[in-house]
């Protein structure tokens, strides 16, 4: 892998797993404008997806959710922002999202379909070459799971059983064992999805699949529990949307799940996706594929609270967003666009503005943003 010399000029490039097309699609963004200029494709394999960096920034770590399920480590070429696959592992199970611990010991994992997490342990050279050192089952539809900012609690989403589990993780194993309560609810048929941390530590926000909320908790630093401070609709009562419903619990001998589903009303349902924050912490965006728009909420200070502002329309059915490390441009993809769309985000209200749209590989999802400096 090239190395950068110490005088070399910061650059930033664009990841974009493609799962149709089974690319990862590489871009240079101009950071002075947020345009994209392609770099190259790696040929990663059917359904890539999801992706995270390491956070030392010299791995890319990129999930095959196509049989047998594993998780490749490429390496970043810090000059030229290509890919080179340093290591592979099998995973326990098709795993929705990853993402890694701040110290990148461990990548944790979520089964949405196997209904479980898992840790695998990254190497010292961030090479992730062993499964998984502990698999834990969950409620129905894991969905997310991250770290806070600390690397001492973790928290997985489930969204059949709307609930938000809780971890705590022993630094010296490297281990998850519950929390006390192990978990907290979230509205019936809400459906948690993706999690977004603040970046002062102190709130935690989970966008909800099937209502398109934000639920803010207050992350206790002590005891790694959360307290809901509000929930917050991302997707306006005039989008014409109904809820969405969960997929069916497994049938059994004491499930109730035929008495209790939801009666589909044939309307268009939310579907919600993503969520991010951007890096100071004042402007919260997430997706909604049916309707295919990014919301705008604000977040006040100090406390973290969120206003609703707007929605914007964007690219079919959006799938990923990913904000860049400067805080200055926000980039989306859609599942059923053949183009991702960037736009600059305005440092005193959040707004966004296009600032350009650029041809992507099939089934475009996940999107990761690195800047070597």
């Amino acid at each position: 892998m090239i190395e950068a010399s110490a005088a070399a000029p910061a650059r930033t490039f664009v990841y974009v797993s493609a799962a149709t097309a089974g690319t990862i699609d590489i871009y240079e963004m101009d950071e002075a404008i947020g345009a994209l200029k392609p770099v190259s494709m790696f040929d990663a394999g059917k359904m890539v997806m999801p992706m995270t960096v390491s956070p030392d920034k010299r791995h890319l770590y990129a999930v095959l959710r196509s049989e047998p399920y594993r998780v490749l480590t490429l390496a970043l070429d810090r000059a030229t922002g290509k890919l080179e696959q340093m290591a592979v592992a099998l995973l326990p199970d098709n795993m929705a999202y990853i993402s890694t611990d701040p110290s990148g010991r461990l990548l944790l994992a979520a089964s949405y379909g196997g209904n479980k997490i898992a840790a695998l342990p990254i190497a010292s050279d961030g090479l992730v070459k062993e499964g998984a050192g502990q698999v834990i089952p969950t409620g129905r539809n894991a969905h997310s799971i991250v770290s806070d900012r600390n690397g001492k609690y973790v928290f997985a989403t489930n969204l059949g059983s709307d609930a938000v589990l809780q971890f705590i993780l022993n630094a010296e194993t490297g281990l998850l064992t519950a929390n006390d309560p192990p978990q907290v609810a979230t509205g019936a048929g809400f459906g948690p999805r993706h999690i977004a941390v603040s970046p002062d530590n102190k709130s935690i926000y989970v966008l909800t699949e099937l209502t398109g909320h934000v639920i803010h908790y207050a992350l206790d630093a002590d005891t790694g529990t959360l307290c809901e401070v509000e929930s917050i609709a991302s997707v306006p009562a005039d989008a014409g949307l109904s809820p969405g419903i969960a997929p069916p619990a497994p049938a059994s001998s004491n499930s109730m799940a035929s008495i209790t589903a939801p009666v589909d009303d044939g309307k268009p349902k939310v579907w919600a996706a993503d969520i991010g924050i951007t890096p100071n912490g004042k402007f919260l965006y997430t997706t909604e594929r049916t309707t295919s728009t990014i919301a705008l909420l604000r977040v006040g200070e100090p406390d973290g609270r969120l206003a609703y502002v707007t929605s914007y329309p964007t690219e079919q059915q959006p799938r990923g967003i990913c904000i860049d490390p400067s805080g200055r441009f926000l980039v989306a993809s859609g599942e059923k666009s053949d183009r991702l769309s960037v736009y600059a985000i305005d440092q005193t209200d959040g707004v966004l503005t296009p600032a350009g749209r650029y041809p992507v590989s099939a089934g475009a999802n996940w999107i990761e943003i690195v800047t070597f400096q």
